[in-house]
């Protein structure tokens, strides 16, 4: 009897130290205002900065101001139905989105949830929206290209994998075609891209997520969309939430490229969200902080190490200026945080210079680092050309004789424009640059007359792909030029077959 008894106790004593129980302690407040996605709450004592809370009708929101008599909580979805005396619950957890490959391919809003009518995501990963960016130590240099397939970047001012680079100018100068031509260029470079589109129509989003399709892009796109029928903390998340998204990727090893169109209506949303929380209000209005809301989001896209993986966040972050006025307040903030700018000028634009890039507001803080070797060669010269073609242009308008020596930089920087023009989306490989910034800088188009110069682009690729695969297919497995003999010959038996039209 007496090891029965002991047996029973030991059990006892088993059952109670794994005992659970199955009530516990849940901290909720309640609501003493709601309104334009604002709302305050009294009773939330413990409450964490940044944290998940619910409230009665569904809806989250999460803890912005930590004051002393209540709590600031910015509501992501539906507010019409809160009201005063409302019921409002800690979650104990931070702010976070669904992440993985299970994104790809589909429309999302900024707390990940789907907008493309394709069914639930079944993702199980989630990351804080809000994550430390990668120190110095674990960050490496930004050595391998990004191609946008555009000549007029990839020449004068070339991205990097890891790289930041602002994409500004003033509204429908083409900043948009810019990042979509980039993202469509990535088909088969084993990027994954991102793109968040902050503050726009429904509509917009629609037609820009259709033509992805169209050239089969979405296969490997993530679209964010907080659009402008959203509350301002929707906007103001969105750019974090698809970050974090980038982040899972990047961390694994893989290459991301995220556009974020555009962050002068996130700094707008902030404000408001800020000035609804009774922030004190800074330069032109925006919150003291609102320097830290884009560097904390910028300095999070990043080349790791090899230890970490080798992975990337490749960041196009655009932003709109008023006029061409690149000394605003928004537009200073995010120059002085990013590696380079492209500068987009309404002039070029409506001038029919498309992409309508500055040559001289225009920077790659990265330079020829993140150019192959045989871009690095061709384009060494265009932006001197570039330069000097618009001095000259400028002065011609005088009316002054030309000697010959001026008349032929003028003619070389006609030619140069010309040669930059692109149309939307038709991004182009880098070796085919490659071989025609060769013939315009080794002069075999100063004899071209300007209007054929689009036709002599396109039958000179075909010519080479039919008769010197092997020159194209040498830039493509070298990163170099093959022997410039060879180029000049080629390019020279081309001069035979191409027939310019006669004036």
């Amino acid at each position: 009897m007496a090891i029965e008894k002991e047996d029973l106790h030991s059990l006892i004593n088993q059952r109670i130290s794994t005992f659970q129980s199955a009530s516990g302690m849940e901290e909720i407040g309640k609501l003493t205002y709601v309104g334009d996605g604002i709302a305050r709450a009294v009773g939330l004592q413990n409450v964490m900065s940044g944290e998940l809370l619910e409230f009665s009708n569904g809806s989250i929101g999460m803890a912005q101001n930590l004051e002393a008599n209540d709590v600031g909580i910015i509501i992501f979805g539906k507010y019409t139905d809160l009201h005063e005396g409302d019921i409002v619950k800690r979650t104990g957890h931070i702010m976070e989105v669904p992440v993985g490959e299970e994104l790809i391919g589909r429309v999302v809003d900024a707390l990940g949830r789907p907008l493309d009518g394709q069914g639930a995501i079944s993702t199980t990963k989630k990351r804080p929206v809000e994550n430390e960016a990668p120190g110095v130590m674990a960050r490496k240099s930004v050595t391998t290209p990004l191609q946008t397939g555009l000549k007029a970047i990839d020449a004068l001012v070339p991205i990097g994998r890891g790289q930041r680079e602002l994409i500004i100018g003033d509204r429908k100068t083409g900043k948009t075609n810019i990042a979509m031509d980039t993202i469509i260029n990535q088909r088969g470079k084993d990027v994954i891209c991102i793109y968040v589109a902050i503050g726009q129509k429904e509509s917009t989003v629609r037609n820009l997520t259709e033509t992805l399709k169209n050239y089969h892009a979405m296969d490997y796109t993530i679209v964010v969309s907080a659009s402008a029928s959203k509350p301002a903390p929707m906007l103001y998340i969105a750019p974090y939430a698809a970050t974090a998204m980038a982040e899972e990727f990047m961390y694994q090893g893989k290459h991301v490229l995220i556009v974020y169109d555009d962050l002068s209506k996130q700094a707008a949303a902030y404000r408001e969200m800020s000035l609804l929380l009774k922030r004190p209000p800074g330069r032109e209005a925006y919150p003291g902080d609102v320097f830290y809301l884009h560097s904390r989001l910028l300095e999070r896209s990043a080349k790791l190490n090899d230890e970490l993986g080798g992975g990337s966040i490749t960041s196009l972050p655009i932003v709109e200026t008023q006029a061409g006025d690149i000394s605003a307040y928004i537009p200073t903030n995010v120059i002085s945080i990013t590696d380079g700018q492209i500068f987009l000028e309404s002039d070029l634009f409506f001038a029919g210079i498309r992409p309508a890039v500055s040559a001289g507001l225009s920077v790659s803080r990265v330079g020829g680092a993140a150019q192959i070797k045989a871009m690095k060669k061709v384009s060494g010269t265009l932006r001197l050309d570039l330069a000097s073609y618009r001095e000259l242009e400028a002065f011609t308008q005088f009316g002054s004789d030309l000697d010959r020596a001026t008349q032929q930089r003028l003619n070389r920087g006609h030619r140069t424009v010309e040669v930059l023009k692109q149309g939307f989306h038709s991004p182009m490989d880098v070796e085919k640059q490659v071989i025609i910034l060769f013939a315009l800088t080794k002069g075999f188009l100063d004899t071209i007359p300007v209007e054929d110069l689009a036709r002599y682009e396109k039958e000179l690729m075909n010519y080479m792909e039919l008769s010197y695969p092997r020159l194209l297919e040498h830039i493509t497995r070298t990163k170099d030029l093959p022997a410039e003999e060879d180029l000049i010959d080629a390019l020279q038996e081309f001069v035979h077959v191409f027939v310019p039209h006669s004036n």
